[in-house]
């Protein structure tokens, strides 16, 4: 039996219907530290592949940092300017099957008895190795990249389900922003690379137009 509430289901149409792309941000409503907060756990409690957490989350406030951005980044522009709190989600880089970083996040952050650390080790080397990661770097970076669009999808439902508005942006120089974040020491020495950004905040004015979406029977196929 469902435990979801009765009016649930509803709930999160109606934010899925109540979410835009927002551009620009009223910049005299800020988000609430509590409700920010809710917003990253829903991107830490997202799913990744065995539990990886290929991501980390770097909120950009500093208003001099965020000018930097927005020279390299035409996609932000008015979401810099104006959004109360402005995500750039990075991508762990090095997520091979035997890395420090793999073994010590099955070990010591899902406690997993050294026997399954070793299975999933396995299983994980085949898949790397089956999927050409093992020989292509930048493979491996697009898998983790890959996962952060879940973690950011998340939160920009949970955001409107909280009635807060949101815009995820590709629009920037991937490399430019790479320098300037390394620059900034966020991007340990090369175990991250800029995967995609998000901006959070009020609207300023309503949509100019209604939601438009292809018909469910023109996207979706039985087989």
């Amino acid at each position: 039996m469902s435990t979801l509430l009765p009016n649930c289901k509803e709930h999160v149409l109606s934010a899925f219907h109540y979410r835009h792309a927002t551009k620009r941000f009223d910049s005299t409503k800020n988000i609430s530290e509590e409700d920010f907060n809710y917003i990253l756990e829903t991107g830490r409690l997202s799913p990744s592949s065995i539990g990886l957490e290929p991501w980390r989350f770097v909120v950009v406030q500093n208003p001099a940092l965020r000018d930097k951005l927005k020279a390299v980044s035409p996609g932000a522009r008015g979401q810099l300017d104006t959004a109360s709190h402005f995500v750039v989600i990075l991508a762990r880089t090095n997520v091979k099957y035997d890395s420090k970083y793999v073994t010590e996040q099955m070990r010591n952050v899902q406690n997993r008895p050294e026997e399954v650390v070793t299975l999933v080790s396995g299983a994980l080397k085949e898949f790397q190795e089956v999927s050409g990661m093992l020989k292509d770097e930048r493979l491996m970076y697009e898998w983790s990249a890959k996962q952060t669009y879940i973690a950011m999808g998340n939160m920009m439902t949970a955001a409107a389900l909280a009635e807060i508005d949101s815009c995820p942006i590709e629009g920037f120089d991937y490399a430019a922003v790479d320098q300037i974040l390394n620059e900034e020491g966020l991007l340990e020495e090369g175990n991250f690379k800029t995967s995609v950004m998000v901006a959070f905040g009020y609207r300023n004015e309503e949509p100019k137009r209604e939601k438009t979406r292809s018909p469910i029977d023109q996207l979706v196929r039985w087989a």
